[in-house]
C-alpha cells in the first residue's frame, strides 16, 4: 500500500477491492484508513474505516473482530450530526449480533435504528424496510410471531414501493411461515 493516499482513498479503494472479493487487500486498505485517521484526529474517516473493516472481516467469516470495529463505529457515530448514518450502522450491529445468537443486544440496537429512521423524513424505505427485516428477524427467532409478522406486512409494503421483489417475496414467505 502507498503512504501517499487520504484516509477517504484508501476507503474507496477499500470498497473497490471488497466488491471485487479481494477481502486481504480491503482488509489492509481499510486498516491503513484506521492508522491515518487516528494519527490525524479524523473521527470521521476513523468511523467510516471502522465501518468498511467491520464489514470486510464479517465477509472474512471474523464476525467477533467485525463486531469490534462496529461497536468502535457506533461510538463515534453516536456523538456525530448524521442520525441516518448513525442508525444505518447500528442495523449492521445489530444484524450481526442477531446472527450470532446475542439477542437482547440486537433488540436493543434495532429499536433504537428503527426509531431514529421513523423520526427522519429522509430515511430511504429501503434503508427501514431492512432494519424492519432484521428485526423481524429477531423477533420470530425469539417466539414473538405476532408481533414479527406485523413487521413483516410492514416490509413487504415497503419493499413493494422501493420495488425490491426479492425483499417482497421473502416478506411473503415469512408471512406465510408465521401464519401456519
Amino acid at each position: 500500500m502507498t503512504m501517499t493516499n487520504t484516509p477517504d482513498e484508501l476507503i474507496v479503494l477499500g470498497y473497490q477491492a471488497r466488491r471485487a472479493g479481494r477481502l486481504h487487500e480491503a482488509r489492509e486498505l481499510f486498516a491503513e484508513s484506521i492508522g491515518l485517521s487516528r494519527h490525524s484526529a479524523d473521527q470521521d474517516g476513523l468511523a467510516n474505516s471502522l465501518v468498511g473493516l467491520g464489514q470486510t472481516e464479517r465477509d472474512l467469516k471474523n464476525t467477533h473482530v467485525a463486531v469490534q470495529h462496529y461497536r468502535e463505529a457506533v461510538d463515534i457515530y453516536r456523538s456525530q450530526p448524521n442520525r441516518l448514518r448513525f442508525a444505518h450502522t447500528i442495523r449492521h450491529l445489530a444484524d450481526i449480533l442477531r446472527e450470532v445468537g446475542s439477542f437482547e443486544e440486537a433488540k436493543l440496537y434495532y429499536e433504537e435504528a428503527l426509531q431514529i429512521y421513523r423520526q427522519s423524513t429522509e430515511t430511504p424505505r429501503l434503508d427501514l424496510a431492512n432494519a424492519i427485516r432484521g428485526f423481524a428477524l429477531l423477533l420470530g427467532e425469539t417466539g414473538e410471531f405476532e408481533k414479527a409478522k406485523s413487521l413483516w406486512q410492514e416490509a413487504r409494503s415497503l419493499y413493494q414501493s422501493a420495488d425490491v421483489q426479492a425483499g417482497v417475496e421473502e416478506s411473503e414467505a415469512q408471512i406465510v411461515r408465521l401464519t401456519a
